[in-house]
């Protein structure tokens, strides 16, 4: 009952196609670089009788092209949106041009001109933009949205429906089919579709499902639970001809600690001096708009359950959560003041947690430290909730960059925990330079009631194809 795929499909020349674009707008951009520098410094004040050099730097200049793009996702033509491909290349383009302006000034012995470099840049973001517009252009007439089916447990779950729907480019699900439905009744709809969507049903009956997609060469997706992230994480152990998976259940291991407590120290400490100037002014600007205290303190928890003060500029009213409400500000919200207008749009209000980050209470990747009374909150929601503190908290992190700020606590400890069970040094770098992106992209703030819009809906869609499951948590997470 296999079903039958296009040529497209069978061979899956996604990869191949995506390489061989990447490479030809690496060469693009070597090209529009060695020209520039050609042009723009003289040939014999770099190498003397070496007439190779030029054609080396460029060289190198494209491959920390190459590396920087693949690290910020700036080649998924087609998987990201238009917008956060361009600003992940045009980021990653500034950061490239810095660097090689550094080292121009190495090789020449002095302080030479930016401007040929300047122009690189310029040139080179109208090359990404026309290379990123025909690239998407050629992967959406290849592959075209597939009809999908969703199979879901719960009612809320169907929130995933409406959020895959924010990306009609590349996901069509045209049919929900509640768990409830049996096993055979499943199998019979599902090989009428291009895909299925598995999402927060019961274990048993998922494998099943799984593995009846798998024998017939149906595409599947499916939402993990803690419990697959916890194993994708775990050491395999080859000494028998048993499989072994080892989860060691420690967070980092004490090297990983000591060398990412190094990087945190030597990242903040720069960062800090560099922006110490913006932090002077913010801190006078708003001691003079009200004469309250510059800084804010809150309570949030980190690495194994630590309370800890955290450090932001103050950017509401004195006493804006006076007898003890707690309640999240909004964009047009009255206790936001001028400057915290600002500084919250800028994302300068987090700067003070750089001396968090010094002493020693955070990291600069990691979970987000939540509020004492939200880790009581979402613990009763969701019992796993904090395995989140089995590091420490951060001032950006999985959840940041790959979620919203409406994202709900499971969602979010399912990023959490991939960051953690995943945890590299490379990780920590690529997630600080695509912050730079969210940091950029209006998405990343939406509205902190959406989350309860989208249950809402959820709810009345699961309702309309029949389903009466119960709204309880999965018992099998």
């Amino acid at each position: 009952m296999k079903k039958k795929e296009t040529l497209i499909d069978a061979i899956d020349i996604k990869s191949l196609i995506r390489s061989v674009e990447g490479t030809l707008e690496v060469i693009l951009l070597c090209a529009v670089y060695y020209i520039a520098c050609h042009i723009g410094y003289p040939y014999d004040h770099f190498f003397p009788g070496f007439a190779l050099g030029n054609y080396i730097l460029a060289g190198v200049y494209g491959l920390l092209v190459a590396i920087l793009f693949a690290s910020f996702d700036g080649f998924k033509f087609g998987y990201l949106r238009i917008t956060e491909v361009l600003l992940s290349q045009w980021i990653a383009l500034c950061i490239v041009n810095f660097v090689t302006y550094w080292q121009l000034c190495l090789v020449a012995g002095n302080v030479i001109s930016p401007l040929p470099l300047v122009l690189t840049t310029l040139v080179g973001a109208a090359v990404s933009f026309l290379c990123t517009i025909s690239y998407t252009f050629v992967y959406h007439r290849l592959y075209v949205p597939k009809n999908m089916v969703m199979i879901f447990g719960r009612d809320k779950a169907v929130t995933l429906k409406f959020k895959m729907e924010t990306r009609p480019d590349k996901y069509r699900i045209v049919k929900l089919i509640p768990a409830e439905e049996g096993f055979d009744k499943i199998c019979e709809q599902i090989v009428n579709y291009d895909a299925v969507v598995i999402n927060d049903i019961q274990a048993g009956l998922r494998n099943d499902i799984l593995k009846f997609c798998y024998k017939n060469e149906i595409r599947t997706y499916l939402t993990p639970k803690i419990s697959d992230i916890i194993v994708h994480g775990a050491t395999n152990i080859n000494l028998f001809d048993t499989p072994l998976a080892l989860v060691k259940g420690i967070g980092l291991s004490s090297t990983q600690r000591i060398v990412k407590r190094f990087m945190d120290l030597l990242i903040s400490l720069f960062v800090f001096i560099i922006a110490s100037p913006i932090m002077l002014l913010v801190a006078l600007a708003i001691k003079l708009e009200d004469g309250g205290p510059v800084f804010y303190k809150q309570a949030r928890v980190s690495l194994d359950g630590k309370v800890f003060n955290i450090l932001k500029f103050r950017s509401m009213i004195v006493d804006a959560e006076k007898d003890g409400l707690s309640i999240p500000a909004t964009g047009k919200d009255p206790r936001i003041t001028k400057i915290g207008q600002i500084t919250r749009a800028t994302r300068i209000d987090e700067l003070p947690q750089l001396l968090n980050i010094i002493k020693g209470d955070m990291s600069i990747v990691g979970p987000r430290p939540e509020r004492v009374e939200h880790m009581q909150k979402y613990g009763e929601m969701v019992p796993e909730f904090d395995f989140r503190t089995k590091v420490k908290g951060g001032l950006t992190g999985y959840a940041q960059v790959y979620g919203k700020y409406n994202t709900s606590p499971y969602d979010k400890l399912r990023l959490d925990m991939m960051y953690i069970e995943n945890y590299s040094l490379l990780l920590d770098i690529k997630l600080i330079l695509m912050t730079i992106r969210i940091m950029l992209t209006k998405e990343s703030v939406e509205g902190f009631e959406t989350i309860e819009q989208l249950e809402n809906m959820a709810i009345d869609a699961a309702e309309h194809c029949g389903n009466t499951a119960k709204d309880t948590p999965s018992v099998t997470k």
